[in-house]
């Protein structure tokens, strides 16, 4: 292993090592004090966890991404045609699909959280709240047909 793949597995570990340790020793030290505050000590906690995964991200993908690119020039080899605009076409798909995707979960969640609270007061009003559920859920089918409509052009 290089030294960069240590640092990388180093950073993992502590992601997950750290955010316990800090919490832990929150707990000693407030037992000695009068007020103990559970929310905070575990917001810290949380927060040394992400930072720390974040350090590791973005130290995986740069390291990930730091060789030379060994994939175009065996497409070339072979006499495929390798060009930047198809490779973003491809990327713009995946971020289209994936990001109303991700909406749409959020969009559902907090639809059908209303709609549950509201069908808790009043039985007949349960074919509208579907219908907002369901528009909701359109949002996924929208970006699926723009990446469709992405990878025709590539």
């Amino acid at each position: 292993m290089t030294l960069t793949q240590l640092a990388i597995l180093a950073v993992l570990i502590l992601s997950v090592t750290a955010p316990l340790m800090v919490y832990y020793n929150r707990e000693k030290h407030e037992k000695r004090e009068k007020n103990p505050d559970k929310g905070r000590r575990f917001k810290r906690a949380l927060a040394v966890n992400v930072v720390l995964f974040a350090l590791a991200l973005i130290g995986g993908t740069m390291f990930a991404f730091s060789g030379a690119v060994q994939a175009s020039e065996l497409a070339e080899a072979a006499g495929a045609a390798v060009s930047s605009p198809s490779g973003l076409a491809f990327i713009g798909a995946a971020l289209s699909t994936g990001m109303s995707s991700i909406a749409a979960g959020i969009a559902t969640g907090q639809a059908a959280s209303a709609a549950l609270g509201a069908l808790s007061e009043n039985e007949g009003i349960m074919g509208k709240a579907l219908i907002f559920v369901a528009l909701a859920e359109g949002i996924a089918i929208y970006g699926l047909i723009i990446s469709f409509m992405i990878l025709n052009q590539a």
